[in-house]
This record gives structure tokens, C-alpha cells and sequence, in this order.
């Protein structure tokens, strides 16, 4: 099987790692920076430098190719605009005419807004507070409309993402000591990058289809994630300032439970300190 993918940040970078494994699978990278090939080259049988909106690299990337993984982040100086919209379109007009059996996208848990901090769950109709927010809104559906009629469509909506090398002190360490706005009793939801890793590759075995979040079992408040690590590594405690209001700009508590009955086992259903 082919496989590509747009987008070798972090999470790509650890799909393509574990997709070269599989002695099945002809991984093909695709990334922004010349400097970063040769690092690309030791678990990818062919590389591409391009930008999201190169049409005519995009169709190069995806010949031949039986799923491609959509898994892009924004890198300074480039609009979420530019760097999610731009690309989507330009992946799905490139999508209409390949032989590409499945699109697998990584977007985010912040499409959901504010909700109160309300159990949500792929149902729930999006409310985006920011421009930002809009715009992944906007990819989303880019992707699902176009592509409805063409091929398999999975978007994974990821929690807060941490893992080797983003680690939660790395995190939360420049905050410890700090007065932080609100009372920290916003849902805090993360997801290990083992499991988004663990997800798209159950994704692509299974061909799934249709919007997933993920996210852990831990739905700790966001109080007690930095209180957990501060006390884990011996950091000092935050304290909050209840006269302000939370500059957190998504507010919801996020069901897991879809993914879970298709059959994924969490590989780490609790949060790593």
C-alpha cells in the first residue's frame, strides 16, 4: 500500500516513523523546509518540498498513492488561512482526480468554541469564538463536502497534544509561580501523541470514515493538570486570580466515547506527568 504525508511536523514526522515499520506500506513525506530532507529521507522512500497550495506538487504527491494523511500546522509568518483553508482546497481538487481510497485529516477540539464547558460530542453543532477558530471550521468542511462522493474522509479532532520532546512540564513549567486569570475549572483535554499516532494507523486499517475526537479518559480540570505537574516536579503552585476573566478560548468537555466503539483501546487512557 501507498501511503503519504502532507505535513511532517510532529505528528506526521511520528506517523511516518511508524508507518516505515510496516513492511507493507511506501511511505511518501511531504515538508515546508529544504533542511529537513535528509532527516525525512531515513523513513520515507520519497520526499517532497512544497507548499500547501503547489497544485501541481500536490498531484505528484498524491499519483499512485492509496491514503494520504492531511497533518499540517502553521509556521510563523504563514496565516491559519494560508496554511489549513489554502491547503484543503488545494488537497481536494488534487483528491478529485487521484485514486486516493482515504483522506485522513488532524484537526482540533477547538472547532467546538465555547459550550460552556458542556459535554461534547461529534454531534454537538461548532461555535468558533475567533477568526482562527472559523477557519478550521471552514477546512473541515472543505474536506467533507468535496470529497463526500470521491473517497473515505476521517478527521481526527485532536485534544492538546503532548508527548515525547512536549512533554506536560515543558509545557506548564513557564507558568509555575505565575497568577493565572480565572479559576482554572475549565476541561482540559489532551491526548498523547502515542494514541494519535495509535489512531490514524487503526484509521487507515480500518478505513474508517467521518469526524472522531480524541481525546483521554483523564477529564481533569485545568486547575488540576498544572496542579498535578507542579507537584509531580516540584515546581511552585499557581494561583488564580477569580476577579479575571480565563483567557482560554475554547471551552468544552469532549466525549471520546465514538472512537472507543470502533474498537480503539487507549494506549494511555490517563494523563503521563
Amino acid at each position: 500500500m501507498n501511503v503519504a504525508i502532507i505535513g511532517c511536523g510532529y505528528v506526521g514526522t511520528a506517523v511516518a516513523k511508524c508507518w516505515q515499520q510496516k513492511m507493507t506500506l511506501v511511505v511518501t513525506a511531504t515538508t515546508t523546509t529544504l533542511a529537513r530532507v535528509s532527516e525525512l529521507q531515513t523513513f520515507a522512500q520519497k520526499v517532497f518540498v512544497l507548499q500547501g497550495n503547489d497544485r501541481e506538487e500536490l498531484e505528484k504527491v498524491v499519483h499512485g498513492q492509496d491514503c494520504v494523511l492531511l497533518s499540517v500546522a502553521p509556521r510563523r509568518g504563514n496565516s491559519y488561512q494560508d496554511t489549513y483553508l489554502q491547503t484543503a482546497e488545494t488537497v481536494a481538487q488534487v483528491l478529485k482526480k487521484a485514486s486516493v481510497k482515504q483522506l485522513i485529516y488532524t484537526s482540533t477540539c477547538s472547532v467546538y468554541g465555547n459550550q460552556n464547558g458542556n459535554l461534547v460530542d461529534e454531534t454537538t453543532p461548532l461555535a468558533p469564538t475567533s477568526e482562527s477558530q472559523q477557519v478550521l471550521c471552514d477546512t473541515e468542511q472543505v474536506l467533507l463536502t468535496e470529497l463526500k462522493d470521491k473517497l473515505h474522509v476521517c478527521i481526527f479532532r485532536l485534544g492538546g497534544i503532548y508527548g515525547p520532546g512536549r512533554e506536560l512540564v515543558k509545557i506548564y513549567s513557564r507558568v509555575a509561580g505565575q497568577t493565572r486569570p480565572g479559576d482554572g475549572s475549565e476541561p482540559s483535554n489532551w491526548i498523547h501523541l502515542d494514541d494519535i499516532v495509535g489512531a490514524i494507523e487503526f484509521a487507515r486499517h480500518y478505513h474508517l470514515q467521518g469526524i472522531y475526537n480524541l481525546v483521554d479518559d483523564a477529564n481533569l480540570l485545568n486547575r488540576e493538570v498544572i496542579d498535578r505537574v507542579c507537584e509531580t516536579h516540584n515546581l511552585p503552585k499557581v494561583t488564580w486570580d477569580t476577579s479575571q476573566p480565563s483567557n482560554k478560548n475554547y471551552l468544552a468537555k469532549i466525549s471520546n466515547q465514538k472512537i472507543k466503539a470502533t474498537g480503539y483501546k487507549l494506549i494511555h487512557p490517563e494523563m503521563i506527568f
